[in-house]
C-alpha cells in the first residue's frame, strides 16, 4: 500500500503586509520631517520654509553644474525660494547640522539593520549588537588605535580597527553560545554579558595609559555623541552602511527560510553555516561602520527591529528597509533631544537611547517569558 503524499498547504499572505508598506511610508515622510526639524533647530533658530529653501538653492546648483556638463542649459524655477535670513545661517546648516543629521540617519540605519539581521540569524528577538558584546568589541579595536596612534590608513584607520574587533567579537560570541548545532537564548546573553565584561576592561585600561587628548577620544567611544561629525565622517561611514544594508537585503529570502528552522532550511536548499557567517560579517560591518564615530549607542538594534516586526510582520524584505529607516528615525530624534533639551549642552546619546531601551529590554525579556514559558 502506497503512502498518500499531502498537497503542500496554499501560502498565506504576510501578516501585517499592508499595514508594513504604510508603515514604510509613514516613517520615511517621518523622517524627513524631523531632518527638517533638526536642521533648524539650535541656539541659531531657521525656520523649516528657510531650511528645505537652502537644500533647494543648493540643489538648483548642483543640477545646473550637471545639466551644463553634459551641453543643457535649463532655468530651474528655484530661484525665489528664500534660504537663511541670517548671515550664518548657510554656514551652520552645511558645516554643522546637517553632517551632524546625515551621520544620525547613517549610523541609526546600520545599528537597526545590524539589529534586525543578529535577531533572524540567532532566532531570537533578545539579540542586539550591544548586548551580546559587538558595539562594546567595536570599541575596543577604535580604543587601541587611538592609543596606539595607527593612522596606516588615514580617516579609514579607526573604523576598519573597529570592524575588525566587531568581527572578532561576533564570532567569539557565536562560537562560545553554540552547543550542540544549536544557539540558545540563555547561553547567547549570558556570553555577551561575559564577553562586554572584558571589553569594558580592555577599554578602561587603554583610557589609563592613554594620553589626555586620546583619553578625552575613548571616554566619547563610552558615551556615544555626534557632536563630531563633518562630511568626512560621513564620507568613511556611509559606503560601509550602504554595502552592509545591500548584503543584508539579498540574504532576505534566505532568513525567512532560516525562521522555519535550520533543518527545514537546508531542506529547502539554504546554506545554514555560510548564511551565518556571512551576516555575522555585515553585522560586524554595520557595527563597526557606526560605532567608529557615533561610539557605543546601545539598544537602537533593539527597540526599532521589535517594534517593525510587530506592526509589519517576520518578513525580511520588508523588516530590513523598514528597520533602516526606523532606525534613522529614532536616533535623528535623540540627537535632536541630546543638543536642544539643555541649553548649551550636548548630552551623551548612548544615555538617551539606554533611557528608552533598557525599559524596552526589561519589558521584552517578561513578554517572552509570559508567552513562550522560558529563554531558549
Amino acid at each position: 500500500m502506497s503512502a498518500a503524499v499531502a498537497a503542500p498547504a496554499a501560502p498565506t499572505a504576510p501578516v501585517g503586509r499592508g499595514r508594513g508598506w504604510w508603515l514604510l511610508t509613514g516613517t520615511a515622510l517621518a523622517l524627513v520631517a524631523v531632518c527638517v526639524v533638526a536642521a533648524g533647530a539650535g541656539q541659531l533658530a531657521i525656520p523649516p520654509g528657510e531650511v528645505a529653501g537652502s537644500v533647494l538653492h543648493r540643489l538648483d546648483g548642483a543640477l545646473e553644474w550637471l545639466l551644463g556638463g553634459i551641453g543643457l542649459h535649463v532655468d530651474l524655477p528655484l530661484d525665489s525660494v528664500t534660504g537663511p535670513r541670517h548671515p550664518q545661517g548657510d554656514a551652520a546648516l552645511w558645516q554643522v547640522r546637517f553632517p551632524r543629521i546625515a551621520l544620525a540617519v547613517a549610523v541609526g540605519a546600520a545599528l537597526a539593520v545590524a539589529g534586525a539581521l543578529m535577531q533572524g540569524v540567532f532566532g531570537n528577538p533578545l539579540a542586539e549588537p550591544a548586548i551580546i558584546g559587538v558595539s562594546p568589541g567595536a570599541a575596543v579595536g577604535a580604543s587601541l588605535a587611538i592609543v596606539t596612534g595607527l593612522d596606516v590608513l588615514g580617516t579609514w584607520t579607526v573604523p576598519l580597527a573597529a570592524f575588525l574587533a566587531a568581527l572578532v567579537t561576533t564570532l567569539l560570541v557565536y562560537g562560545l553560545s553554540r552547543s550542540g548545532g544549536r544557539t540558545e537564548a540563555l547561553t547567547l546573553i549570558l556570553t555577551g554579558v561575559a564577553v562586554t565584561a572584558i571589553a569594558s576592561a580592555v577599554v578602561a585600561f587603554n583610557t589609563f595609559i592613554a594620553s589626555p587628548t586620546a583619553r578625552e577620544q575613548i571616554v566619547f567611544w563610552q558615551l556615544g555623541s555626534l557632536g563630531g561629525a563633518r562630511w568626512q565622517a560621513v564620507a568613511v561611514v556611509t559606503p560601509f552602511v550602504v554595502v552592509g544594508i545591500v548584503v543584508a537585503l539579498l540574504l532576505a529570502r534566505r532568513l525567512d527560510l532560516l525562521a522555519l528552522g535550520d533543518r527545514s532550511a537546508r531542506h529547502l536548499g539554504v546554506n545554514v553555516e555560510r548564511l551565518r557567517v556571512v551576516a555575522i560579517v555585515v553585522i560586524a560591518l554595520l557595527v563597526g561602520a557606526g560605532v567608529a564615530f557615533a561610539g557605543v549607542i546601545a539598544f537602537v538594534g533593539l527597540v526599532v527591529p521589535h517594534l517593525v516586526r510587530l506592526v509589519a510582520g517576520p518578513g525580511h524584505r520588508l523588516l530590513l528597509p523598514a528597520s533602516a529607516i526606523g532606525g534613522a528615525l529614532l536616533l535623528t530624534v535623540a540627537d535632536l533631544v541630546a543638543r536642544t533639551a539643555i541649553p548649551f549642552a550636548d548630552l551623551p546619546l548612548g544615555m538617551l537611547t539606554s533611557v528608552v531601551g533598557g525599559p524596552f529590554f526589561l519589558w521584552l525579556m517578561r513578554r517572552m517569558r509570559s508567552t513562550q514559558g522560558g529563554w531558549a
